[in-house]
């Protein structure tokens, strides 16, 4: 079945805006189809990848349609590469923290090291953060910005189950982080929210997963596009509000 993804109400990105917009682990699946959704909607997309080969594929099939994007070579659990980007990023108009991993599928909680959890926690978690750090600012000065975090119902407490320790509470504590940025800047034009985006055929999700990295990508450029007085400090999945 096809799906058709639904239109973008009243997009804060028309054609040619030229809006600037970073999206992290934007090499491939999800990231991938945020990026070229971004740029079909006008935005500058700067695609953020650790792998530079990867990362000018995608800058490459954008550039194939008429449309802009640049290479940002990206490591979001290294502070120096992120430091090396701060002149960057802070001009972003539009922030996509997709960028994660997840090593302790089926791993009881009680069994996990502590060495994947901090692993997990500076990519997931602290790489989302530093970056939001950086970009917000600026976004707040300018008094316009978008800040996107990719979550997980993994990381709702009103879902929390067992197994998957590191990631559940890396994406939890991504939501936490959502909701402090979101209320410090709740007086300007800055939305930050976060969303859910199913389980994806990604090489995360994997082959058999129920969703394509586009129907997934809906919810995230929708946020992404919220007009003035959207909604800002909540958690999404396919444009409805989710239970923390």
């Amino acid at each position: 079945m096809t799906v058709v993804p639904r239109p973008l109400p009243d997009p804060a990105l028309p054609r040619g805006d030229g809006r600037r917009a970073l999206v992290t682990g934007a090499n491939r699946g999800l990231g991938r189809a945020i990026a070229l959704g971004l740029a079909r909607l006008g935005a500058h997309v700067i695609v953020g990848a650790r792998d530079r080969a990867s990362g000018d594929a995608v800058v490459a099939a954008i550039a194939a349609e008429g449309l802009r994007a640049e290479l940002l070579v990206l490591d979001v659990s290294d502070e120096g590469s992120i430091a090396h980007a701060s002149a960057l990023l802070g001009t972003l108009d539009v922030l996509v923290n997709n960028a994660a991993i997840l090593t302790d599928h089926g791993v009881p909680g009680l069994e996990v090291t502590l060495d994947v959890v901090r692993r997990t926690l500076e990519v997931n978690t602290l790489g989302a953060l530093a970056l939001m750090q950086r970009a917000v600012p600026g976004m707040r000065e300018r008094g316009f910005g978008r800040v996107v975090n990719v979550s997980s119902d993994w990381g709702s407490l009103a879902m929390m189950a067992s197994q998957q320790l590191a990631y559940r509470i890396s994406k939890a504590a991504l939501n936490a982080a959502t909701c402090v940025i979101a209320d410090e800047v709740r007086d300007r034009d800055v939305r930050v929210n976060t969303m859910h985006p199913g389980w994806v055929r990604t090489d995360m999700g994997g082959a058999h997963a129920t969703r394509s990295p586009e129907e997934a990508a809906d919810t995230v450029l929708w946020l992404a596009t919220l007009p003035a007085g959207g909604p800002t400090g909540a958690f999404f999945h396919d444009r409805e509000r989710h239970a923390w």
